[in-house]
């Protein structure tokens, strides 16, 4: 039987090392402690050519790494109804309210492998999407697009169109497609601030890629989980709602039918003593995931980022003179980290209070962070410690 659930992880953004090759090394290392296998959950791919179906995968190079954060702040296109709270439905009418909302996404791409039976395929994957606007608007993960090159979306009714990207961000794990239709039913927002342990939560996707319009039901079990994937720290909506490949960027939706979050992630598997894990699931929250969508809209790309404005690499061992640990390898000009005097080589120890030595503790330092912010700094340089005050900016282009 074919296994769905991928250990596709959300990928950061990586760029090629010009500079510095050497001794640094990109670690692909799971993380000790916490949630033990976080998958995402759009993980159902199909693809067709010589010898059947085949399970495409994607090599990551290794390259340098921004670390940044999104600023939450909520915004809504004057097509999109955002309500706070309403009283009175069922699940079974929730349900019914918001399952118009929820569409299907079929990414359809090529994929290249080598050796004997090496060629050219025609992948697929599935996944959900939410329509957010009445003229078209569908926000989505940007794991369930990133390999794509056309999409069909299969709104409630059946009714297929053909979408285009707007824009797609890896860090949050957001992405937008568009579709020429007018009158199509969007979401009414909630408000994810306002959410509580215990409340209920109905979970609408396309499990597996044949079950589009699928509902399930639970609560909300956390309102603030920071989980690291791929390195990358996200707070996020947990809930127990039942949650299969397939699912992702399908709605997470309230006790009234409002969307309060985007489904990204599960936890499946079993834990070292060999627990089986079950009703993990994670979403994005709306507030998050709303404030990068219009951004998309506006701008194709999300611009009130905070960063320190390096681009780093994770040494996993040390080698020769070199100490395991995060070292920067190019400074950004015109960033906080070249006002501050940050350098290449310089090995990060401490920041925000923490101790750092991967990717993943730098993500969760950064966390709430916003442009303009200071972000207190320790690193070793020449065997020397050096403290720092970084005055976070807005993403830069290295203009090397």
């Amino acid at each position: 039987m074919t296994q769905f659930n991928h250990d596709d992880i959300i990928n950061a953004e990586y760029e090629e090392n010009r500079t510095h090759t050497a001794p640094y090394k990109k670690s692909r290392n799971r993380h000790g402690g916490g949630i033990p296998n976080i998958v995402l959950t759009a993980a159902l791919s199909l693809a067709c050519g010589a010898g059947g179906g085949i399970i495409a995968t994607k090599a990551m190079d290794d390259g340098k790494q921004e670390v940044v954060v999104t600023t939450v702040q909520q915004t809504s296109p004057s097509n999109t109804t955002t309500v706070s709270s309403s009283s009175g439905l069922t699940t079974a009418q929730a349900a019914e309210k918001a399952a118009p909302s929820v569409v299907e996404i079929l990414a359809e791409g090529t994929t290249t492998t080598y050796g004997f039976f090496g060629g050219t395929y025609t992948s697929q994957s599935a996944g959900s999407g939410v329509i957010i606007s009445s003229d078209g608007y569908i926000i989505t993960n940007h794991h369930v697009v990133e390999d794509g090159e056309s999409f069909t979306i299969t709104t409630y009714d059946g009714t297929e169109y053909e979408a285009t990207l707007v824009g797609s961000d890896s860090k949050s794990d957001i992405a937008i497609l568009k579709v020429e239709a007018e009158d199509l039913i969007p979401a009414t927002l909630g408000d994810s601030s306002t959410v509580q342990v215990g409340d209920t939560a109905i979970v609408i996707g396309n499990p597996l890629g044949t079950l589009g319009g699928t509902v399930t039901d639970g609560i909300i079990s956390a309102t603030s989980r920071t989980i690291t994937v791929n390195d990358q720290a996200m707070e996020l909506l947990q809930t127990n709602a039942q949650i299969n490949s397939g699912n992702s960027g399908g709605g997470l939706f309230d006790g009234n039918g409002n969307l309060i979050g985007i489904v990204n992630a599960k936890d499946s598997g079993t834990t070292s003593s060999g627990t089986t894990i079950e009703g993990l699931g994670f979403a994005i929250p709306i507030n998050t995931a709303f404030d990068v969508a219009t951004q998309l809209i506006e701008n194709g790309e999300v611009t009130n980022r905070a960063t320190i404005g390096v681009y780093l690499q994770e040494l996993t061992q040390s080698t020769g003179r070199y100490t395991a640990g995060l070292y920067i390898t190019e400074v950004i000009k015109g960033s906080g980290a070249e006002a501050a005097g940050l350098q290449a080589y310089d090995r990060i120890i401490k920041a925000n209070g923490r101790d750092i030595s991967s990717y993943e503790d730098l993500s969760t330092a950064l966390l709430g962070k916003n442009v303009g912010d200071p972000f207190e700094m320790t690193v070793e340089r020449d065997g020397e410690q050096i403290d720092v005050t970084v005055t976070l900016t807005g993403s830069i282009s290295s203009s090397n």
